[in-house]
């Protein structure tokens, strides 16, 4: 999906359709059919206990970047099918202080699964996403599994 001056990007259309999104004050910092990430500044109003920023922020954070990159990938698939979040999984690795960012790639490649759903298909796929520290440490891990349900 090309981005234009005249089109929204994807960021601005997540932040536009998903409330969270904004409630979070997300900042999508690139949003492509290859990676996508999304960075969540460090806000006091979403710390946990420890000062860092709250699982639940940090989960939305993963999500919101799995997301973007499907959009990114499928959205030219729009008019015939709508991506669904099927599951998600996280693990929190180490501790997260100050603005985390989430990195999103596919774990399938998207002409297979739209070849699936040429087929007829409701092709599911995964989506990996890795939350880092401004260090770079890794403090979080999830996996994101979509579907591209075709309309009926």
């Amino acid at each position: 999906m090309s981005e234009t001056s005249t089109q929204p990007s994807i960021g601005d259309m997540l932040l536009a359709t998903v409330p969270m999104a904004k409630t979070l004050n997300l900042v999508f910092e690139e949003a492509g059919a290859e990676r996508a990430v999304v960075r969540l500044p460090d806000q006091p109003d979403y710390h946990n206990h420890v000062g860092g920023p709250h699982a639940g922020a940090m989960f939305t954070l993963a999500e919101s970047a799995s997301g973007a990159i499907v959009l990114a990938a499928f959205g030219d698939q729009l008019s015939r099918a709508v991506p669904l979040a099927v599951s998600a999984e996280i693990g929190y690795k180490k501790l997260a202080m100050g603005p985390v960012t989430a990195t999103a790639e596919l774990g399938r490649p998207a002409a297979e699964v739209v070849a699936e759903l040429d087929e007829g298909g409701r092709p599911e796929f995964p989506v990996h996403v890795a939350i880092t520290r401004e260090d770079g440490a890794v403090t979080g891990e999830m996996t994101v599994v979509w579907t591209l349900r075709p309309n009926k």
